[in-house]
């Protein structure tokens, strides 16, 4: 797959500190709802599955986050490393939102990433699943953006 001449540190192969940093620099990025910003963290050619859904390259995924933001309404994000090895990190995450008639969501799932050598990742395999949340329910009470560092994670939220 074409690389192009960006890089994102940190490079593979991973390690723990190395994968939880390159998985937190991704949560902050979706945390911004800003396709423009989170689609420079991919390969120009990278091929994603979500959900069933196939995206070709940086200008599908541009499109697709979007089309998912105006959908997905206060979204906000955690993910946490599952594993990792070489120029792979599996993810789980769950995230909250609300559609436009103000029905809340959870949205669980994983992640199957894979990088390049400098770091863009040039495939992204997401399963989802989405759970109706009451507003009792919500976990994610922090301003829109970056999540606080001293927020729980998903474990620490028994998610």
């Amino acid at each position: 797959m074409t690389q192009g001449n960006e890089a994102r540190p940190p490079f593979p192969p991973f390690n723990a500190d190395t994968a939880a940093q390159k998985v937190r620099m991704a949560e902050d990025a979706w945390n911004t709802r800003d396709p423009e910003r989170v689609a420079l963290a991919y390969t120009t050619d990278s091929v994603w599955r979500n959900r069933s859904e196939i995206i070709h390259g940086r200008d599908e995924i541009r499109l697709f986050l979007k089309r998912k933001w105006a959908r997905e309404l206060d979204y906000r994000l955690i993910k946490e490393v599952w594993a990792f090895h070489e120029n792979r990190i599996a993810v789980r995450f769950a995230y909250e939102w609300h559609d436009d008639s103000g029905n809340w969501f959870r949205s669980y799932g994983n992640e199957n990433w894979e990088f390049t050598d400098t770091g863009l990742m040039q495939r992204r395999i997401a399963s989802i699943n989405d759970l109706p949340l009451s507003e009792a329910e919500r976990k994610y009470h922090w301003p829109l953006g970056r999540r606080p560092d001293d927020h729980p994670g998903l474990s620490e939220l028994g998610l």
